[in-house]
């Protein structure tokens, strides 16, 4: 299938036709099983997003939208204090899913900002708007998402040499299914796709992303039914791929860009960017500034997410890898050093270091 059809084909998140309910693709169960699922209350919506069911820093944030628009819809009170008073406390459970993404609850905030605008209006016409705002969310994320690609793009193009494939690497899953459309870090090269490129001319090396194996399960089955040249990898194979002369330029994501330009993104994703500087390959963090979050000073201040221990010893086994009772330290993120980053691509420009200074003249504001 073309770009588009692949597109089509795996819409991360949307409402249904008559507003009952979020419909997502479950990805839990990719790349064998493509299942969509309905989530119609505010424990399912929450396990969606705790699960992995939905995941992605951009698509969590659609998902927050669609899923507190859709609760919100569901509210009885008659007065405005009432549907007030109970549309925080869904907020508040609703945030409580993940601690790190900080999309999750820049979007339940801005859904609470239209709420405290719209005062004085009836409760049905709150509730309209909302849905109204959460349509406006997703659209502008496949917008912001198209501006990272063009812009990725754009360093593809200047580093591509003629006659030749050039060699990408990315971290986890950026792509399509971690966002409304496109992608961040995978943006590039569906762009590139759009403009003519042929999938051969470009060869991307997913590494695995162990324990949940986001870049084996989601970022190869999506760049390989796009068409792209794709190579899975184990995470500790990086390094010799690096090595070898393969890899021209790195792409990752981010869920979380504090102010002086460290980036949280899945674990594994700062030794890349190590092994990276090591061998002189540029490394770019694709993050939409909904992401930067410059309240947070330093990478210091964001909070990690620890998962459970079965993830690693016995989630994708047939029998337990591990002796019982052994200790398990399983976080979900690490920060990458912005020292160790050669750029941060986000819908308003590439931006270098110093970031603070960059986010301010792109006027990127929280």
């Amino acid at each position: 299938m073309d770009v588009e059809q692949f597109f089509e084909h795996v819409i991360t998140v949307r409402m249904n036709d008559d507003l009952t309910a979020l419909d997502i693709i479950d990805q839990t169960l990719l790349p064998t099983t493509i299942k969509r699922i309905d989530l119609g209350t505010k424990e399912e919506i929450w396990d969606a997003i705790k699960k992995l069911r939905v995941r992605g820093a951009p698509a969590i944030g659609v998902a927050a939208a669609y899923g507190i628009a859709l609760l919100a819809s569901k509210i009885e009170a008659k007065d405005y204090d009432s549907f007030s008073a109970e549309f925080t406390s869904i907020k508040d459970y609703l945030a409580s899913s993940r601690p790190t993404a900080v999309n999750l609850f820049w979007a339940l905030d801005r859904m609470q900002r239209v709420l405290v605008n719209k005062k004085g209006e009836t409760i049905s016409q709150i509730k309209k708007a909302l849905f109204h705002e959460a349509d406006r969310i997703r659209a502008e994320d496949v917008e912001i998402s198209r501006r990272i690609g063009e812009i990725g793009f754009s360093i593809l193009e200047n580093l591509k040499k003629e006659g030749t494939e050039i060699g990408i690497m990315t971290h986890c899953n950026a792509g399509t299914l971690a966002t409304a459309k496109y992608g961040t870090a995978t943006a590039p090269m569906y762009v590139a796709l759009e403009k003519g490129w042929r999938g051969d001319d470009m060869h991307v090396y997913c590494d695995e992303t162990r324990p949940l194996l986001q870049g084996a399960r989601l970022t190869s089955f999506e760049l390989f039914n796009s068409g792209i040249t794709t190579t899975l990898q184990c995470d500790n194979m990086a390094s010799i791929l690096m090595k070898s002369g393969k890899i021209d330029v790195i792409f990752v994501g981010c869920d979380r860009v504090a102010r002086n330009g460290d980036a949280a993104n899945k674990i594994g994703t700062s030794g890349v960017a190590i092994l990276a500087r090591y061998y002189g390959i540029p490394f770019y963090v694709c993050a939409p500034t909904s992401t930067v979050d410059l309240a947070t000073p330093t990478g210091d201040q964001i909070p990690i997410e620890m998962r459970e221990p079965d993830e690693v010893t016995e989630m994708w086994y047939r029998e337990r890898m591990a002796p019982e009772g052994v200790d398990v330290f399983n976080p979900a993120f690490d920060v990458t050093d912005h020292d160790l980053i050669t750029g941060i691509i986000t819908e308003k420009g590439l931006v270098h270091a110093p970031y603070d200074k960059a986010f301010e003249q792109n006027n990127v504001k929280n």
